[in-house]
């Protein structure tokens, strides 16, 4: 269960089922994970919440999870970025729109014992450039 020092995870994915799994894989696994089906709510939510990581689907209405990645950077410059996409030809067409941001990308679906070592590696390395 998520404690006060829990990392803060926003999974944002217009799929509502994809949403709400992962993000509740991930409070089980520790993690204070909000689920998002709307990139624009979770943007919003990061003004007054600041998260750790974003972990959003690319491909969605509105604004694109690399759209979104970019606004994020901007309220949240140490928030860590991990995409997932279920094209699995966009890899390069993806880090190439994000341009100078680093940005990870991952292929769906994702299975959930990779999607937290994932998730640990980039806690991990974040504190330590802290």
């Amino acid at each position: 269960m998520p404690t006060a020092t829990s990392p803060r995870i926003f999974v944002v994915d217009d799929e509502k089922m994809i949403s709400l799994t992962a993000a509740a894989i991930l409070r089980r696994s520790g993690f204070d994970a909000t689920a998002f089906t709307n990139p624009l709510e979770s943007l919003a939510a990061a003004f007054s919440g600041q998260p750790d990581l974003l972990i959003s689907d690319v491909m969605m209405p509105e604004l694109s999870g690399i759209e979104l990645a970019v606004q994020i950077r901007q309220v949240c410059p140490n928030c860590q970025i991990l995409l997932i996409s279920g094209i699995v030809g966009t890899a390069h067409p993806v880090l190439e729109e994000a341009g100078d941001h680093s940005f990870d990308l991952l292929i769906k679906p994702v299975e959930p014992v990779l999607l937290i070592h994932e998730i640990r590696r980039r806690i991990l390395r974040s504190t330590a450039a802290a």
